[in-house]
């Protein structure tokens, strides 16, 4: 006598009729996904930023040892330059002792200390200064993009993306729960529902669903929707819901939400545009760093920097004790005595140290750390490492006495609280952390060394540590 294996009852035909209907999508409750629009042709920076420096370079002819008329060539060349020499582009800029940092306000000036090495901020935007052009645009004199522009729209782009995705998983996940209480009203099993067959693009109903994503894209549907639809009378409207009419003249108007500005009609703006123009000026100025302006005055001699008055020229030994007074708050007076340990020499040694290797070195205090290495610039990449300076007192001179120990450790002094938090944030931005040690001289000929800066740079080591974020996962033997 043979036994057959019990067969699983199948759903009855009007349960899985109403499961399959509650599981195909339909035109009203599937929308498709928004087309990705093109994203816009960025310049050419490659030929904008081409020179590295704000120098002028003069090529020589190639050099050939066994033809003499090259070595003739080369000679000619190097009489021509002694006799009258290229000329070499000299920027001016001034020193505001309120901000403690050198203005640029030149437009010439700002360009290409910018195009040339990416030196300075915008003061009215992030990075590039590019608050002009920005400007005419929110007037409509200007129909190009700037970085701020692309940035935004790249954001907003994500943002829908990320709302169309919670939008599809909520619909997979509610069309499942349809399915799942249809068979429990006809007492029957679940169906199993394939996620494939719900609607193109539906993600599987196992993934993990966010509620806060589900909110924000049924908020943007309802507004989507409210839009679209148009007014109804107040006679018309329904009991319970407010009915807002404006008048002709307010809805002519339009309401642009970059700028939060109400937008005439354009036979108005057409009448003004030859006035905006004119006076339209540019209200930003680059602001350069202390070192910075160091260094393209004494280790590129391309910068003259003037008082506030902007009519006498501070010399570049100066310049160096002048922003060294400055590095203190409030700052130090003329007469008082400058340590070797100042914060603005420490910080310009590590800054000419790592110019000087072709590094752009920009600002680092967005992601708490003093300087940001790009390779070859904010617009192309970015940055790869993220220095902490950090002095090093290990000459003898600074363990002689309790005082001199005790005022070594409370420059150096880090915890390992500090050092957690510098390196968890590097990492979440895919960055390499580099503690920078500047090894202090003792204050022996530090005075008597200030007019001549490159003997007093050359008693300061720069020695640099790789940290990298220890993850068990991936650091196992």
């Amino acid at each position: 006598m043979t036994s057959q294996p019990p067969s699983t009852p199948s759903p009855a035909p009007e349960v899985a009729e109403a499961a399959s209907s509650k599981i195909e999508p339909t035109q009203e409750n599937v929308r498709p996904a928004p087309a990705r629009r093109p994203r816009p042709q960025r310049p050419n920076y490659k030929h904008i930023h081409r020179f590295p420096l704000p120098l002028t370079v003069q090529s020589l002819p190639p050099l050939i040892p066994h033809n003499p008329l090259s070595v003739i060539s080369v000679a000619l060349s190097y009489l021509t330059y002694l006799i009258s020499p290229p000329h070499q582009e000299l920027y001016s800029a001034y020193f505001d002792s309120n901000t403690s940092s050198v203005h640029v306000t030149d437009e010439k000036t700002i360009r290409a200390l910018w195009e040339m090495g990416f030196f300075g901020k915008g003061s009215l935007s992030r990075s590039e200064p590019s608050w002009l052009e920005r400007e005419k645009k929110r007037r409509g004199q200007f129909g190009g993009k700037t970085s701020e522009d692309v940035t935004r729209e790249r954001r907003t782009e994500r943002r829908e993306l990320k709302l169309e995705r919670a939008r599809m998983e909520k619909l997979a996940i509610e069309q499942q729960l349809q399915a799942e209480a249809a068979a429990k009203e006809n007492g029957t099993a679940s169906p199993d529902v394939d996620a494939d067959n719900t609607s193109n693009g539906t993600a599987s109903t196992t993934e993990k669903f966010s509620l806060r994503k589900a909110r924000e894209a049924k908020m943007l549907e309802s507004q989507q929707s409210g839009e679209q639809t148009p007014m109804a009378d107040s006679g018309n409207a329904s009991p319970g819901r407010k009915t807002v009419r404006f008048s002709p003249v307010v809805q002519e108007k339009q309401f642009i939400s970059d700028s939060a500005v109400l937008q005439l009609p354009e036979s108005l703006i057409d009448g003004h545009k030859a006035d905006e123009e004119f006076l339209l000026k540019n209200e930003e100025h680059l602001q350069l760093s202390n070192e910075e302006a160091l260094f393209l005055a004494y280790g590129l001699g391309a910068l003259q920097v003037y008082d506030c008055d902007q009519k006498n020229t501070i010399p570049t030994s100066s310049l160096l004790t002048l922003f060294r007074q400055h590095s203190y708050f409030p700052p130090r007076s003329p007469a008082a005595n400058l340590d070797p340990d100042d914060p603005f020499l420490v910080s310009y040694v590590v800054y000419h140290h790592y110019r000087s290797l072709g590094w752009i070195v920009r600002s680092g205090v967005k992601f708490g750390v003093d300087y940001l290495l790009y390779n070859r610039g904010p617009v192309f990449s970015h940055a790869e490492f993220a220095l902490v300076v950090i002095p090093s007192y290990a000459r003898p001179y600074w363990s002689e006495t309790e005082e001199r120990r005790a005022h070594a450790e409370e420059k150096q002094a880090r915890s390992w609280w500090w050092l957690h938090c510098v390196n968890r944030v590097q990492a979440q931005v895919r960055k390499s952390l580099v503690i920078c040690y500047v090894e202090v001289p003792p204050p022996d000929d530090a005075q008597a060394l200030e007019n001549d800066i490159g003997a007093l740079l050359g008693r300061y080591k720069v020695r640099d540590v790789t940290i990298k974020r220890w993850v068990p996962n991936r650091s196992r033997d």
